[in-house]
């Protein structure tokens, strides 16, 4: 399953939070990549997120998008499921995977239910 980051959602990501403005991490996790998420493990496929073609990403946006998914997934899940392609910037794949494991928000999952 492929999630198209700017054909899909947009070739210019904002940042963080929605009330910051259009094409936030956070519009991007909670309308795009959860459903996405939910549907790749229902299918028990891979959800690969091609991140290119945008002219860029702010920390922001990917933490909140990528990093914020801790709060409904556990690190191991989200890395399991996701794989990426980037073709212009590697590092951003590294970035990527160092917001999903540098803090353990799995405290606020308990809260959530």
């Amino acid at each position: 399953m492929l999630l198209n980051i700017a054909s899909d959602f947009s070739d210019a990501p904002g940042g963080r939070y929605i009330k910051e403005g259009d094409f936030s991490g956070e519009l991007f996790r909670e309308y795009y990549l959860i459903p996405k998420i939910k549907e790749a493990k229902s299918l028990n496929e891979k959800l690969i997120i091609n991140l290119n073609d945008c002219y860029g990403f702010s920390t922001g946006f990917l933490e909140e998008a990528f990093g914020g998914l801790r709060m409904y997934y556990s690190k191991e899940e989200i890395l399991t499921v996701l794989e990426f392609i980037m073709n212009d910037n590697p590092e951003v794949v590294n970035m990527i995977k160092e917001y999903i494991v540098s803090s353990d928000r799995d405290g606020y999952k308990k809260v959530l239910k």
